[in-house]
């Protein structure tokens, strides 16, 4: 298991080629290096340990997927990035 962070520090766990959030909620599928929801939209792109929603790559589309909830995480926030793009809408 991997731990990856929103933009704004988010903490969320990766499993596999499978995205959780802090609650255990799947969050989607990462493919290329893009993050696809669970309908297949894009949802963000993965820079480094961080997961950042940019305009330029959601045009892409992936196939549905689907996957059980995992137990939650207890980990804290990191410190907000500055990198180019904005916060992706995952439910924490």
């Amino acid at each position: 298991m991997a731990y990856l962070y929103t933009k704004n520090g988010r903490p969320l766990e990766q499993s596999g080629d499978r995205l959780y959030s802090r609650s255990g909620q799947y969050l989607g599928r990462i493919s290329n290096g893009r993050v696809y929801n669970p309908a297949g939209q894009y949802a963000g792109t993965v820079v480094g340990d961080r997961i950042v929603y940019r305009a330029t790559d959601s045009a892409t589309l992936s196939g549905p997927s689907y996957s059980i909830n995992h137990v939650g995480i207890a980990r804290i926030n990191a410190v907000p990035a500055a990198i180019l793009g904005d916060e992706p809408a995952f439910p924490d």
